[in-house]
């Protein structure tokens, strides 16, 4: 009696996020151009494979926010599945971005069928959710210059895999100010004092140094 042929091996999750295939693509922009903007059908979800994004609203009276910076590993535009007609926010390259677009019934098909992939974009999301409560905290409590110093952390990712002091993908002290809540003179102020303490440098980029966590940790 012939038996019944087992499922081949745990689901590729890594493969499936980062290869073409049944309604889903890789898709690439230059710096500057926009992934999605505010009001747009929110009809696929994004995941960056390369590349920095950043998130961004404006409100009735014209006035834009920077809400997050993504990089590699974060999804976008994930608010399509749980309905979303359109779009809440702007996302806009900040460097070469390649990534890969599921299509909505496919995403809410692999979150169903496939456990590995659920409990990587439920990971993900609980992950993100910490952070924006973080954030919360940060913009409460916190100084200016810690603000900074975390954001430039997280653009570096710290505490992610790879190498712990990283190269930052390009961006204005104008974006930095939108995103810490500040001007962009505090800005030029802390990111000089931290480059004479040796934080961070400049080296055909902006490099993060691990050392920057003692402004965040210092009282």
């Amino acid at each position: 009696m012939a038996k019944k042929t087992k499922k081949n091996g745990p689901f590729d999750v890594e493969g499936y996020l980062l290869n073409a295939g049944v309604s889903r693509k890789v898709v690439k922009f230059k710096k500057g151009q926009v992934l999605f903007s505010q009001d747009d059908p929110c009809n696929d979800v994004l995941y960056i494979q390369s590349g920095n994004a950043k998130l961004t609203i404006v409100n009735p009276q014209g006035k834009e926010a920077v809400l997050a910076l993504l990089g590699p590993g974060d999804f976008l535009g994930e608010g399509c599945i749980i309905g979303n007609p359109v779009r809440m926010a702007t996302a806009t390259a900040m460097a070469p971005i390649e990534a890969t677009l599921i299509e909505k019934k496919e995403m809410m098909r692999v979150l169903h069928d496939e456990r590995e992939f659920a409990g990587r974009f439920i990971h993900y999301m609980l992950e993100r959710n910490i952070k924006i409560e973080a954030d919360l905290v940060d913009q409460l409590f916190n100084s200016s210059e810690k603000r900074l110093a975390r954001a430039l952390l997280i653009l570096a990712r710290y505490g992610k895999e790879g190498e712990p002091e990283t190269m930052v993908a390009k961006i204005s002290q104008e974006t930095l100010a939108e995103l810490v809540g500040t001007t962009r003179s505090r800005v030029n102020f802390f990111m000089n004092k931290f480059r004479k303490l040796g934080f961070i440098h400049y080296n055909g980029g902006l490099q993060v140094h691990s050392s920057l966590l003692n402004v965040v940790l210092h009282e």
